[in-house]
């Protein structure tokens, strides 16, 4: 297996340790639970660099790496619903439009058609990746000693800028995530029209 492979399928595992680290409280199990994601998104940055760099795209790469991604992001969203940092409805629709996605991708695949990545999609990747940090360091950063409500916990109109933050990058990530979705969708649309 090689490195690009190596560091997906890692991914998996750390999403599996983020989330342990997310629901089983021991001192400081937020701050393990952002440190675990980060390393995992930062799996993703590298496993795709390193593939393009060295040519190592394999299909075994091919298909795991956005499945690993889908997989990390979808269950730090369904992870912050039943801790209460998101709405319920906000998670759903970013895990539904993951699966249309991928859906679609599949049903292009059967006819022998790739479908890209687009602009809008990475803006909404890197965007979910903004949204699960700043709730993860909001959940995190009065139990770092000075530095987190230093850098943090100062206030803007009565709340901590870092809050006002995470509310905004839920905000935009939704958006993102609706906007993107649907113009993928439409601009893909002769593949599932002509199965209907």
């Amino acid at each position: 297996m090689n490195v690009p492979n190596q560091l997906t399928l890692s991914r998996l595992i750390l999403t599996v340790f983020f989330l342990v680290a997310l629901f089983l409280e021991f001192p400081w199990h937020t701050t393990v639970a952002l440190a675990l994601f980060v390393a995992a998104s930062l799996t993703d940055f590298y496993d795709g660099m390193i593939a393009r760099r060295d040519q190592l795209i394999t299909n075994f790469g091919i298909l795991l790496d956005p499945l690993a991604d889908k997989i990390l992001t979808c269950s730090a969203f369904i992870a912050f619903v039943e801790l209460g940092e998101i709405r319920a409805w906000m998670a759903v629709l970013i895990v539904a439009r993951e699966l249309a996605i991928t859906g679609l991708r599949l049903l292009a695949v059967s006819k022998n058609e790739v479908l890209a990545a687009d602009g809008w999609g990475k803006q909404k990747t890197i965007w979910q990746i903004i949204a699960i940090i700043s709730i993860l360091v909001v959940m995190s950063y009065e139990s770092w000693p000075v530095v987190g409500p230093a850098v943090f916990g100062w206030t803007l109109a009565g709340q901590a800028w870092s809050v006002w933050f995470r509310d905004l990058s839920i905000w935009v990530t939704v958006a993102l995530t609706a906007l993107s979705g649907w113009l993928y969708l439409w601009r893909n649309r002769k593949i599932y029209l002509s199965d209907m």
